[in-house]
């Protein structure tokens, strides 16, 4: 006898694969201008598999019979296994090549995207997207992210997911343990294991191994980057804008080094924005502003002790309150060599924070990128 939580689990599926299937066929035959004559579920592929959809479309006096292979938020790995199961359903059916294969999906990544098209599959995605190609028709329909979609690709950078995220690109190409990150991160194993996997889904990490010992390594770091700038430029943070005054405009960032080097403050702050990037990566002849990253709730004390004045107007330091992984694997180091050591954020974090589009941002933000060798 199934279980009620199996049973209700086979209810939302079949659901689930019946709103798709309406929105499939509505888009198939506004599309092509056709009908839909024939549609059935759940057809048997052999071996105990079935075919989540098998659809008959009429259009411009010619019939197409298309098997649709129906996912949630998919990705390369699951775009692979559909692939075999709508493979596996054309050579049994009696004209292979008459019949057309398809995904349909809540959302498809980027990267499954290219896969379905570089192997001849159609797709059709719940925002709209649709591309179909067959003999004389092509069907490339485009259309914005549905929220639902822009969540999932967003759900990896939550606070304690970031961390994580920030320490595998610390480490990246290296094979790694949930509990090395757990470690790292002060995380949970939870938290490690669900950006692991979520890695994996999207084909960024590989692993090895099984169980407690499974290692895993980041072997997509740009993708992985690329998708936490796009969070990153959505945050909101407590920003407050100060004027210190430094004999030459130029040397801000030694005078400020030297305050924070003598006066050992007891809570954690880091170096960040134009400044601290043009030091780790030097590209612009000298920068007369500093942004520096405080621990929430302290930015205040922080301001007594460098001795900075309040500044609407002529503000030349902006104090940043964040935790987390932007205080993550912080380097301390001087401006100059051996010279009033101070705390710098990472240089993932000064990447991130170079995409404010300010001044020459945009340029010194490549500039890093290109030192990190990604």
């Amino acid at each position: 006898m199934e279980k009620p939580a199996q049973s209700q689990k086979v209810t939302a599926r079949i659901a689930y694969e019946a709103e798709v299937a309406d929105e499939l066929c509505t888009a198939l035959a506004e599309a092509t201008d056709g009908q839909i004559v024939t549609r059935q579920a759940e057809q048997p592929t052999g071996d105990g598999l079935r075919l989540d959809l098998l659809i008959t479309l009429l259009a411009g006096g010619k019939s197409a019979d298309i098997a649709v292979e129906t996912l949630r938020h998919a990705y390369p790995r699951d775009i692979r296994e559909a692939i075999w199961r709508l493979d596996e359903y054309k050579l049994a059916s009696e004209r292979p090549q008459d019949l057309l294969t398809m995904v349909a999906a809540e959302s498809l990544s980027p990267g499954a995207r290219d896969m379905l098209r570089k192997r001849g599959v159609g797709y059709f995605e719940r925002n709209g997207n649709l591309f179909l190609r067959w003999r004389n028709w092509f069907i490339n329909i485009e259309r914005p992210e549905l929220a639902s979609a822009r969540k999932a690709v967003t759900a990896l950078f939550t606070d304690a997911r970031e961390m994580v995220v920030h320490a595998l690109l610390e480490h990246r190409n290296e094979w790694i343990t949930g509990g090395d990150l757990a470690y790292m991160t002060k995380s949970s194993s939870y938290t490690c294991s669900v950006v692991l996997q979520e890695l994996e889904r999207r084909e960024w990490c590989e692993s090895v191994g099984a169980g407690r010992t499974i290692r895993r390594r980041l072997i997509k770091p740009r993708q992985l980057l690329d998708a936490w700038a796009e969070h990153w430029a959505k945050r909101k943070e407590q920003r407050t804008r100060w004027y210190s005054f430094a004999d030459r405009p130029e040397v801000l960032l030694t005078h400020l080094s030297y305050k924070l080097s003598k006066s050992g403050v007891p809570f954690d702050y880091a170096f960040t924005g134009t400044a601290a990037a043009n030091l780790y990566a030097p590209l612009l002849t000298s920068v007369d502003t500093a942004e520096i990253i405080v621990s929430p709730g302290h930015a205040e004390q922080l301001a007594k002790t460098l001795q900075l004045k309040p500044a609407d107007k002529g503000a030349n330091v902006t104090l940043v309150e964040r935790t987390g992984a932007s205080l993550l694997f912080r380097d301390l180091r001087g401006v100059r060599p051996d010279e009033y050591p101070s705390y710098f954020a990472s240089p993932f974090i000064l990447y991130l924070d170079l995409l404010d589009g300010r001044g020459r941002n945009k340029e010194l933000a490549q500039h890093v990128l290109e030192r990190l060798e990604l």
